[in-house]
């Protein structure tokens, strides 16, 4: 199923940096985690270590929610629904590159070096989006 993005959602979909991804653990319990993201009309990319929570928690159940945060006052609410998968191959080298390009700033400041965000973060989680909810 196709989503409908506007132009000012697809503004903050190319311009914010954090999106909250809520996988779901075994024993139901959901698990909100802040991720950086890449947007493209297909889905949102999300490059993760592969040990980590999410990988673990996507492969036993793929439904997930995405949500920006809100203003001061809980308005510009954003959430989409999909289904997010392990991308086996490894990153398209333009999506990589506009990743990089999106978060410069963000890997220097967490002390790392883009060779070494490629190198920790190779694991491709590709979410197909469902649903938004959108409100202003």
């Amino acid at each position: 199923m196709a989503i409908t993005i506007d132009e000012k959602l697809a503004e903050r979909l190319r311009t914010e940096q954090v999106i909250w991804l809520t996988t779901v653990k075994a024993d139901g319990t959901p698990v909100p985690t802040p991720v950086w993201f890449y947007w493209h009309e297909e889905g949102m990319l999300i490059v993760t270590q592969p040990n980590s929570h999410k990988v673990r928690n996507i492969a036993a159940n793929p439904k997930v929610a995405l949500n920006f945060n809100t203003d001061a006052y809980g308005g510009s609410v954003v959430v989409f629904t999909g289904e997010a998968h392990l991308d086996p191959q490894p990153i398209k080298q333009a999506e990589m590159a506009a990743y990089l390009d999106k978060y410069r700033e963000g890997i220097k400041m967490i002390g790392l070096t883009e060779e070494q965000m490629v190198r920790e973060y190779s694991t491709v989680l590709r979410v197909g989006l469902t649903r938004v909810r959108a409100m202003e």
